[in-house]
């Protein structure tokens, strides 16, 4: 509410005036509610899963020790499970720049807050796209940060061993700022690493190979994608790659036992009370709970086999 913005913004001036150096004094973002912020509820977007947390996380601690406030919690596809923006008993954030368009998910609300200029940026989460794809499509800077560069305690997992918290915003400057604030080492999330920064050089840029590249009947996005290829190699060298081995990593994440993780995210839910769940998201959760141990493993290993199969693009591209 407005008194409790002023008071928050009258801190941050104090803490100016004491001589504090506050990269993001005073800067407004918002939080995808599935994140914790003290003071707030946290939904997930399912009203019968929400609880009041004790304790921010730790992105929200590191961006507040930073001087920014958070005005607001946002919408998205509820347990994070979707692309689209529409899995909400909130309502349905709409497109920026189309209202009949959908604004992308999980993260909706988020891209939606930031491309109406209501918030500097907001945080999001990515696991299969849901910070990329609403980012990309409300015309926005949507960085997803290596695994493990980010803090993800505080965060309602979706599946815990891949999720990242996301940054949405105008300007790749103002997302490599939000960057430096939350980039560093937490004991208290397992999935934490050291940061190790690898200086980037070259301009080889991998694009799918073109019978790859799937528009499914929409002739308009396949001349705006190949028109964005022209110019983008303009200013760099442009590699095709052959992406079915990285689609059929993808695959393994909702059609393989991937899905159990996102089961056990809300497990005693699904067991107790399963028509609180949007029933799409429902639909996709709820298989998880028969997967066996075998299908597990044979997916990890798999997955490992891909990955080699991944590594070796980066001799190819930057």
């Amino acid at each position: 509410d407005a008194a409790a913005l002023r008071a928050a913004a009258a801190a941050i001036d104090a803490r100016v005036a004491a001589g504090e150096r506050l990269p993001l004094a005073g800067v407004p973002y918002a939080a995808k509610d599935n994140i914790d912020v003290l003071g707030f509820e946290t939904t997930a977007a399912c009203p019968a899963f929400a609880y009041a947390p004790e304790r921010s996380a730790t992105v929200i601690e590191r961006l507040e020790a930073a001087g920014a406030i958070c005005v607001g919690k946002t919408n998205l596809d509820q347990f994070a499970t979707g692309l689209v923006g529409t899995r909400s008993p909130y309502g349905i954030p709409r497109n920026v720049y189309n209202r009949d368009y959908v604004s992308g998910g999980s993260s909706s609300g988020s891209a939606v807050a930031t491309a109406a200029g209501l918030v500097a940026f907001a945080l999001g989460t990515d696991t299969a796209g849901s910070g990329r794809v609403p980012a990309a499509f409300n015309h926005l800077i949507g960085l997803k940060p290596t695994k493990g560069r980010w803090s993800t305690r505080g965060l309602v997992p979706a599946c815990r061993s891949l999720d990242c918290i996301t940054v949405f915003a105008d300007r790749l400057e103002d997302a490599a700022l939000v960057d430096s604030v939350l980039a560093g080492f937490d004991a208290e999330d397992a999935w934490s690493r050291p940061l190790a920064d690898v200086p980037l050089g070259g301009k080889r840029i991998g694009v799918p190979r073109k019978g790859q590249r799937q528009f499914f009947g929409d002739f308009e996005a396949e001349y705006l994608y190949d028109r964005a290829l022209a110019v983008l190699a303009r200013e760099a060298e442009l590699v095709e790659i052959d992406i079915v081995p990285l689609l059929e990593a993808a695959q393994l994440l909702y059609g393989g036992p991937w899905v159990a993780e996102r089961t056990a995210a809300i497990a005693p839910l699904l067991e107790s009370n399963p028509l609180a769940i949007d029933p799409v998201v429902r639909q996709v959760i709820a298989p998880g709970g028969a997967m066996l141990a075998t299908e597990l493993w044979n997916g990890i290993y798999r997955l490992a086999e891909l990955a080699r199969v991944a590594e070796a693009m980066w001799g190819e591209v930057d």
